[in-house]
C-alpha cells in the first residue's frame, strides 16, 4: 500500500489516543486486581497496546485533501520532536509536595513499586497505635489503617511506565513526552476540521503557549487528559466519515466509534472533571440517534465504559479526594443525571417528528452567531462588572493574600480572579487569537444552524461547552502559572482552533475575491499576505509570553539525587518519624512511597512521646530514625545524638502571579535532618 502524506498524518495523529486508551483498558484492572507490576504490563499491557496500534490504523481514512504535499507532515513531526527534546532538556524535579505535580510523582511511585491501593499505614512497625503519631500528609488521606492517596489513577499508571524504565528520572521524563503527543493530537484534530495545511501553524502555537510548555514539564494529568479528550474528537471524526445506518452490519465506522468513546470516557480515568467535559457527549449521541447513524450505539458504549473506569477509580480508589470535592461532585453527578434524562426524552420526541429544520429560519443563524460574540463579550467586561469573590477555603484565602501583598495589590483574600479568566486566555496565546477564535466560534455556531458542517457537531458542542464553563468557574487557586493548568487540555487548543478555522475561512474569501475578480499582482498576493500576518498574530505574542516567562530554568533541579541521598542515607529496617507538623506534609510521602519506609508524624513533638515512641520500634526490632527540617529540631529530643543531613536542594521554583503572565523564579530550599536515637536503657 502506497504511503500518502494524508494517510501518514491521519495515521499518526489517531496512534497517541489508541495506545494510551489500550494500556490504561489494561493496566486500571491491574491495579484493582493489586497486580500492577512490570511483569505484567509487560506480559498483558505491551501486547494490548502493540495489537492496537498495529490494526486500529488501519481503520482511519486518509485526509480527504487533493495534492496535500509531504512539508505539513514534516512540519507538524519536527515541530513534536523538538518540542518533546526541549522539554526534556528542561523537565522539572519536583518531588517535595508543594503544589499537585508531587502529589502524582508519589502516587506513580507508590504503585510502580507496590502495585496495588491503598497504602498500608505499617503501624505494627513503628508504634502501633500510639497516640501521638497520625499517618496523614499533603495529597495523601488517613483511613482507618490504610492511607489513599490523592487525584485520579489515570496519569499514575501511564506514569509508572517511566518509571519501571528509568526510576525517578523516567518518571519525571514521561510528561514531556506526553506533552509531544498532545501537540501531536492537536495538529491531527486542526487537520481534520480546517485542513492539513494548518496543522503545521496549529502545533506551533500550542507547542510554544507557556501553559503547554510548562504543564509538559512536570507529572501533571493535564497532558494525558489533552492527549484522550483532543484524539477521541479525532477518532470520532473518522469514524463518522463513512455514513453507516443503525441497520448496517458492524463495520470500520462502528469501531472507530467505539475506540473513540473509550478514549473520550476514559478521560474520567485521568480528570474526575472530564466528565463536566463529557456531557455534551451524550446530547450528541442522541442527535446521532435521531439521525440513524449506525456509530450512535459503539459510540455510546465505549463512553460509557471509559467513564465507568473513572467511577471506580474515583470512588474505588480516591474517595477521600471526592469527599474533599463534594461541593462541586454532587452537583455535577446530578447536571449528569438531568442531561442523560433530558436526552433521552428529547432523542425520543425526535425520532418520532424529526429535527427541527433550523435553516429555515432566517434570523436564527445570524442570532447564534451574535449571540457567540456577546457571550465573549461578556467575559471581556466581566471583571469591571461582577468582580468574584469567595474561595471557601481559609487556606486558600491565606495564600492569594500573600501573593497579593508580594505583587502589592489591595489585600483581598477572598478574591478568586475567575472574572479574569479570558485574559488569561490572552496571556498565553495573544489578543489577536482571542479574536480570531471568538469570530471563528460565531461563524461554526452560524453554519451549524444552517444545518452545514455538520464534522464541526461534536467537537463544537464539546469544545464551547467547556470553554463556556471553565471560564465561567476555574475552579482553581488563581495564581499563575499553577492556574493555567485549567486551561491547557481544552480550552486554550479550542482558541487556537477556532482562530484557525477562521484564518483558513477568510483566506479562502480573499481568494474567491481574487478569482472572480479583476486584479494585479498585488491584489492577487492578498491571501498569503493575510495567512502570514494572521500567523505572526497569533505565534508573535505566544512567544513574547513564554520566552519572558518561566520557560528558561528547570524547576527542583537537585531534588532526585537528594531523594536518592536520602533513601540511601536509613537503615534496611528504618521506621521513619518525622518530628516537625510543617515538614510532614510534604515529606512523608518521599520515606514511605519512594524509600519505602514505614513512616509517621508527630505534630507535638515533645521528650516523653519522643522516647516512648523511639522505645516501641525498638521493641519491634526495629531502627527508628527522626526526621526534621532543622538540626536543632532533633538536638532537642535525641539526647545529642548527632544529625546528619542527607536531602539539601537549593533550587529555583516557579513563582506565583495574580495580574500578569508569570516572570522570573522564586526560590525553593528543603532539607531533610535524620538522626538514629540510642535504644533506651
Amino acid at each position: 500500500m502506497r504511503l500518502l502524506p494524508g494517510r501518514f498524518l491521519a495515521r499518526v495523529t489517531a496512534l497517541p489516543a489508541i495506545a494510551l486508551s489500550a494500556w490504561l483498558l489494561v493496566a486500571f484492572p491491574l491495579l484493582v486486581a493489586g497486580w500492577f507490576t512490570p511483569l505484567l504490563g509487560l506480559l498483558l499491557g505491551a501486547p494490548a497496546v502493540l495489537v492496537a496500534c498495529a490494526l486500529s490504523p488501519r481503520l482511519i481514512p486518509d485526509l480527504d485533501e487533493d495534492h496535500l504535499s509531504w512539508w505539513p507532515v514534516v512540519a507538524v513531526l519536527l515541530i513534536t520532536v523538538a518540542f518533546a527534546a526541549v522539554q526534556i532538556a528542561y523537565h522539572a524535579e519536583t518531588l517535595v509536595i508543594r503544589r499537585d505535580p508531587a502529589s502524582y510523582a508519589m502516587y506513580t511511585s507508590w504503585i510502580a513499586e507496590n502495585g496495588f491501593l491503598p497504602i498500608p499505614q505499617q503501624r505494627e512497625l513503628i508504634a502501633g497505635d500510639d497516640p501521638a503519631l497520625n499517618y496523614q500528609s499533603l495529597a495523601h488521606y488517613e483511613r482507618d489503617d490504610v492511607i489513599w492517596p490523592q487525584f485520579m489513577a489515570g496519569a499514575p499508571l501511564v506514569l509508572s511506565i517511566g518509571y519501571w524504565l528509568g526510576g525517578l528520572d523516567g518518571m519525571l521524563v514521561t510528561t514531556p513526552i506526553l506533552g509531544a503527543l498532545g501537540v501531536l493530537t492537536f495538529a491531527g484534530l486542526t487537520a481534520r476540521l480546517v485542513g492539513a495545511r494548518w496543522a503545521p501553524l496549529a502545533a506551533l502555537v500550542l507547542a510554544v503557549c507557556l501553559p503547554q510548555q510548562w504543564v509538559s514539564r512536570f507529572t501533571y494529568s493535564e497532558p494525558l487528559a489533552q492527549i484522550l479528550l483532543l484524539g477521541g474528537l479525532v477518532l470520532a471524526f473518522d469514524a463518522l466519515s463513512r455514513r453507516r445506518a443503525l441497520t448496517d452490519r458492524w463495520g470500520t465506522g462502528h469501531t472507530l466509534a467505539a475506540i473513540a468513546g473509550v478514549a473520550l470516557g476514559l478521560g474520567a480515568l485521568v480528570r474526575i472533571d472530564a466528565i463536566r467535559d463529557l456531557l455534551p457527549v451524550i446530547g450528541f449521541v442522541g442527535l446521532l440517534l435521531v439521525a440513524r447513524r449506525g456509530q450512535a450505539l459503539p459510540l455510546l458504549g465505549g463512553l460509557v465504559v471509559g467513564v465507568v473506569y473513572g467511577l471506580v477509580a474515583g470512588y474505588g480508589y480516591s474517595l477521600p479526594y471526592l469527599e474533599y470535592l463534594s461541593d462541586s461532585m454532587n452537583p455535577l453527578l446530578l447536571i449528569s443525571a438531568v442531561v442523560i434524562f433530558l436526552t433521552v426524552v428529547l432523542t425520543a420526541a425526535l425520532w418520532r417528528y424529526g429535527p427541527p429544520h433550523t435553516e429555515r429560519v432566517r434570523w436564527l443563524p445570524n442570532a447564534v452567531g451574535l449571540l457567540a460574540i456577546l457571550v465573549m463579550v461578556g467575559f471581556a467586561i466581566r471583571p469591571l462588572l461582577w468582580p468574584d469573590y469567595g474561595h471557601g477555603s481559609d487556606f486558600t484565602d491565606q495564600w492569594v493574600a500573600a501573593v497579593q501583598q508580594t505583587e502589592g495589590l489591595p489585600i483581598e483574600g477572598s478574591r478568586t480572579y475567575y472574572d479574569m479568566s479570558l485574559y488569561w486566555v490572552g496571556w498565553y496565546v495573544g489578543l489577536g487569537t482571542v479574536m480570531f477564535a471568538a469570530l471563528g466560534v460565531a461563524l461554526v455556531l452560524r453554519r451549524l444552524t444552517l444545518r452545514r458542517d455538520p464534522q464541526w457537531s461534536l467537537p463544537a458542542m464539546l469544545l464551547v461547552w467547556t470553554v463556556a464553563t471553565t471560564l465561567l468557574r476555574p475552579a482553581i487557586t488563581p495564581d499563575h502559572p499553577w492556574a493555567s493548568r485549567r486551561l491547557i487540555v481544552l480550552v486554550i487548543p479550542a482558541f487556537i482552533l477556532f482562530a484557525l478555522w477562521f484564518l483558513a475561512w477568510l483566506t479562502r474569501y480573499c481568494e474567491r475575491s481574487v478569482r472572480y475578480g479583476r486584479s494585479g499582482p498585488l491584489a492577487r498576493s492578498l491571501p498569503t499576505v493575510v495567512a502570514a500576518g494572521a500567523a505572526v498574530a497569533m505565534l508573535g505574542p505566544t512567544l513574547v509570553t513564554s520566552a519572558a516567562g518561566i520557560m528558561g530554568y528547570r524547576q527542583d533541579v537537585g531534588t532526585v539525587a537528594a531523594t536518592e541521598r536520602l533513601c540511601a542515607s536509613l537503615p534496611e529496617d528504618a521506621s521513619v518519624i518525622v518530628v516537625d507538623s510543617g515538614m510532614a506534609g510534604a515529606y512523608m510521602p518521599l520515606f514511605r512511597n519512594v524509600c519505602g519506609a514505614p513512616t509517621a508524624a508527630m505534630d507535638v513533638p515533645d521528650e516523653e512521646s519522643v522516647d516512648r515512641v523511639v522505645s516501641a520500634v525498638y521493641e519491634r526490632d526495629r531502627t527508628p530514625v527522626l526526621a526534621a527540617p532543622e538540626w536543632n529540631l532533633l538536638d532537642e529530643v535525641a539526647d545529642g545524638e548527632e544529625a546528619e543531613r542527607d536531602f539539601h536542594v537549593i533550587a529555583d521554583m516557579d513563582p506565583s502571579t495574580l495580574m500578569e503572565p508569570p516572570t522570573g523564579s522564586w526560590d525553593f530550599r528543603g532539607s531533610v535532618w535524620t538522626v538514629v536515637p540510642a535504644p533506651p536503657e
